[in-house]
């Protein structure tokens, strides 16, 4: 499995992480409510659908992430030079691995309690996108003091299942680029100017190529 430097892994997923609160700052906040919920079909989630589902995974994983870290503080947790993801995680993580063209190469079936509903207040959804991507900052932060191999995060679809407190930022930080280049897919369908949507412009999360060279 790959293994990283532990510094440079945070820096590369907070400047990712950065890269997902400028995008809705600078370009989101300024577009109209209404193009974030058009869909192009019946079968299709809107932009508002898309990043509500990741606030829907960061009401679970932020407070998850934050226990922790606790935990891990409380037993006087020292960080460690190197990160090594496991089999688990790193097969998590590829999954969301996007294709050449930026749709994803696997389609998955969304748990049903991660499903966003379809009427959705657009400001408001990504108000909390913003305040859940800077707290997730915070927390990059905080656990560069720890052992990102030894705290470990149970998993949102099976908690018996606790993966590496690095495995998870890694998995979550792709996670919300797989839905973003979703949403930004969404906003160009449904802008009548397509050139009025800067759609895909946030590079891939390098840490992801490493991943998707590995065995």
């Amino acid at each position: 499995m790959a293994t990283h430097s532990t510094v440079l892994l945070l820096e590369k997923l907070q400047q990712q992480t950065e890269r997902h609160i400028q995008k809705a700052i600078r370009e989101w906040q300024n577009l109209s409510p209404d193009v974030f919920e058009k869909s192009e079909n019946a079968a299709s989630w809107n932009a508002a659908q898309c990043i509500e589902h990741l606030n829907i995974y960061g009401r679970y994983y932020i407070p998850a992430i934050e226990r922790a870290i606790d935990r891990a503080i409380h037993r006087n947790s020292r960080p460690s030079p190197s990160f090594r993801s496991s089999w688990l995680g790193s097969y998590f993580t590829k999954l969301m691995l996007p294709g050449e063209n930026g749709i994803p190469k696997k389609k998955m079936k969304t748990p049903a309690n991660a499903r966003p509903v379809a009427s959705l207040d657009t400001r408001k959804v990504i108000a909390e996108f913003i305040d859940q991507q800077e707290r997730l900052m915070q927390l990059m932060e905080r656990a560069s003091k720890i052992d990102l191999n030894r705290a470990r995060v149970p998993i949102s679809i099976a908690k018996f299942i606790r993966l590496k407190l690095g495995d998870v930022f890694m998995f979550i930080v792709a996670h919300n680029y797989r839905h973003i280049l979703q949403a930004e897919r969404a906003l160009a369908a449904a802008a009548k100017d397509r050139s009025a949507i800067k759609s895909a412009n946030i590079p891939a999360p390098s840490f992801l190529h490493a991943l998707a060279q590995s065995h």
